[in-house]
């Protein structure tokens, strides 16, 4: 089984700058390959004090206070900004960051936090229809030599010089998930390098890259990179696993489908069924940003088993 593993953080649940350098620091000195953050603007569940904070404003700072680990979003919501300003805020992150950011761009889903921060927030099949403008301009501004035009429904470009260009070529990495059966598939093969199924089975997994795969075959491309968005609870027994569980209001019978969950034995053992789906990369969602001795874990005693 060859699968690399990247750490994902849920600041709208409750974090500092500060808590959130820990961790990409501890994940950097730890070897995992990326830091990677959620878009959101409200908490879930908690109060999230102090309060939110903006994806790719914190991303620009760990570009600075990193050296190797790449950094991105899983997802940034399409609703949040226009594509222009999004494509150079991501371009201004890959420069700052020497060449180590993805995107990772989703259509957006959370009605209440739109609400709360004065979003618009449309219909499904209009976000869906902005995110595919989203894409076309974002790509296509970082890929103009200059004189770029294009004309949406939502969004349209005139002549624009698609300045600044990202340090990445032909451009970062453009990551795509979801669980829709049509318009995800082919929106990820027309503009994605990378599909990612977030907190679902193995099982469901398999399908949707399956579904994947037929979508770029169909567009004549090559596939894309597979993984997964899963939450984690790992310990050295079950007391250490049960106390974590418990740290983040989950349980075994939860965990079971979106998550990896026991011992390291058991995590690997259930990361090896993601790979016979097909995914190549997990997203080990780490919500007790406290808890840095769980990163210690899974980097010593998971990651060399994968």
């Amino acid at each position: 089984m060859t699968m690399t593993l990247r750490i994902f953080t849920e600041p709208q649940q409750g974090a500092t700058y500060d808590d959130l350098l820990r961790v990409a620091r501890a994940t950097e000195d730890l070897g995992f390959e990326a830091f990677f953050r959620s878009d959101h603007y409200l908490g879930m569940g908690t109060e999230g004090l102090p309060g939110p904070s903006d994806a790719w404003i914190t991303l620009a700072g760990l570009a600075r206070d990193t050296t190797t680990i790449r950094l991105g979003t899983l997802m940034t919501s399409a609703t949040f900004r226009h594509p222009g300003p999004l494509a150079i805020s991501v371009a201004n992150v890959d420069q700052m960051s020497g060449g180590r950011v993805e995107l990772g761009i989703g259509a957006g889903w959370f009605e209440a936090e739109h609400t709360k921060y004065g979003i618009p927030f449309p219909a499904t099949a209009e976000r869906f229809d902005r995110l595919e403008e989203q894409l076309a301009v974002i790509t296509g501004l970082w890929a103009t030599a200059g004189g770029f035009s294009f004309a949406g429904e939502h969004y349209s470009v005139e002549d624009s010089p698609g300045l600044p260009k990202p340090v990445q070529q032909p451009r970062p990495p453009v990551i795509i998930g979801g669980k829709g059966k049509r318009r995800t598939p082919a929106l990820t093969a027309a503009y994605a390098d990378e599909f990612n199924v977030p907190f679902e089975s193995a099982a469901f997994s398999g399908e949707q890259f399956a579904r994947v795969r037929a979508a770029c075959e169909e567009a004549g491309r090559e596939p894309v990179r597979l993984s997964n968005a899963l939450i984690l609870a790992c310990g050295r027994d079950d007391a250490e696993v049960d106390r974590r569980l418990e740290a983040i209001g989950q349980t075994r019978e939860t965990m079971d489908g979106p998550g990896v969950c026991g011992t390291p034995a058991q995590v690997v053992e259930q990361l090896g069924k993601y790979a016979e789906a097909g995914s190549t990369r997990a997203y080990l969602q780490v919500l007790d940003l406290a808890d840095l001795d769980h990163l210690e874990l899974v980097a010593s005693e998971v990651a060399p088993q994968l």
